[in-house]
């Protein structure tokens, strides 16, 4: 069993997911070090940390303490890294359809080729979009225009994530050591 499932008390503590400003008393921000200090000795002796480590900074957005990191700190590695990563939409994992989701150039002429006689309501309510998305869709195909498809970046190697991961958690401490507040 891994640390963060043995230990809900620290992992899902208030503090692990929102970490106390500044200007909180003594006793929270020792709490919240006591805490850190906790799950990172977890972390260390994980036998999935650099697993969870990559897929924290190069594959999905999450919140609280993983890996032995912050928030703060992966975001500090992702741009070492020049990686993106975006929110999971958990609407869209759930298979939740909202009224404004967006739709794909292929997948609107997709379904104009599928049903021709449908209307173009017909064609939105199917797609769960607006009429004007299916409208302007097909305005640029017939225009022989193909919106831009943007390229994902490429995946960075887990050495390269480790290595972000010790860059940024050795500056961090050296400017705790040389009493700089600063954080990366």
């Amino acid at each position: 069993m891994t640390g963060c499932i043995a230990r809900p008390d620290i992992f899902q503590h208030r503090l692990m997911e929102d970490p106390p400003p500044a200007s909180a008393t003594r006793r929270t921000r020792e709490r919240y070090e006591q805490l850190v200090r906790e799950a990172k000795a977890l972390c260390a002796s994980c036998p999935l940390f650099t697993d969870c480590l990559y897929s924290a900074v190069a594959q999905h957005d999450v919140s609280g303490f993983v890996a032995g990191t912050t928030a703060a700190q992966r975001r500090s590695m992702r741009n070492l890294l020049d990686v993106e990563v975006q929110a999971d939409d958990f609407d869209q994992l759930a298979g939740a359809r909202g009224t404004r989701r967006p739709v794909s150039h292929e997948e609107v002429l997709r379904l104009r080729t599928q049903y021709p006689n449908d209307s173009l309501e017909s064609l939105a309510m199917r797609l769960g979009c607006s009429l004007s998305t299916v409208k302007r869709h097909l305005r640029r195909a017939r225009r022989g225009q193909s919106p831009a498809v943007k390229t994902p970046r490429p995946r960075p190697q887990v050495s390269a994530v480790l290595d972000a991961f010790d860059t940024v958690v050795d500056q961090q401490r050296q400017q705790r050591r040389t009493g700089s507040s600063r954080v990366a």
